[in-house]
């Protein structure tokens, strides 16, 4: 497996290593030992499965206390997957990454605590796994709004079909200055 950071300190891509033949393919979708190796020494407690239709978008989701790292894969389809640096003492608050983690690049998306979570689907449809640090807990739970003008999003899609919680969201609060 290969690593690569990205510009927000803390999010990593992880590259599978994939063996394929003329039955298929198999790869190694997640092994503790490697990941603490790498720097994610996480014990994630709760798996997640989404499916969802093509401008679905989910998000800006976080958690508050404890929080919830996450690492993300698509085994179906596609997705725009965005995370947006919400630490208050980063040099990168307010800031976001994003990448597209689809079933053909094999690629996912280490999100720490700190960072809130967004996706929209590209493809026909998504089928996407989620492990988390924390289980969920609704009384923590966050939502920043999708098209926040302070963040400027740049969302591939104009028009999402979202959640009522998502569609009703607020702006995340920016620091003074920035």
């Amino acid at each position: 497996m290969k690593v690569q950071s990205l510009s927000l300190k803390g999010l990593l891509v992880i590259q599978a290593q994939v063996f394929q033949d003329e039955r298929g393919l198999f790869y190694e979708s997640y092994r503790r030992s490697r990941y603490a190796d790498v720097g994610i020494d996480i014990e994630f407690s709760q798996d997640n499965i989404s499916f969802s239709k093509k401008n679905t978008l989910r998000g800006l989701h976080y958690q508050e206390s404890p929080g919830q790292a996450k690492l993300v894969s698509v085994v179906q389809g596609s997705i725009w997957d965005v995370a947006v640096d919400i630490r208050p003492d980063s040099s990168t608050y307010g800031s976001w990454a994003a990448l597209e983690l689809n079933d053909e690049n094999f690629k996912q998306l280490y999100i720490p605590v700190g960072f809130a979570h967004g996706y929209c689907v590209l493809s026909d449809f998504a089928r996407v796994q989620y492990k988390v640090s924390s289980a969920f807990d609704p009384l923590m739970e966050r939502t920043i709004v999708w098209n926040d003008p302070g963040l400027a999003i740049e969302w591939p899609v104009k028009n999402p079909i979202l959640s009522d919680r998502d569609r009703n969201a607020l702006p995340h609060r920016q620091k003074v200055g920035r």
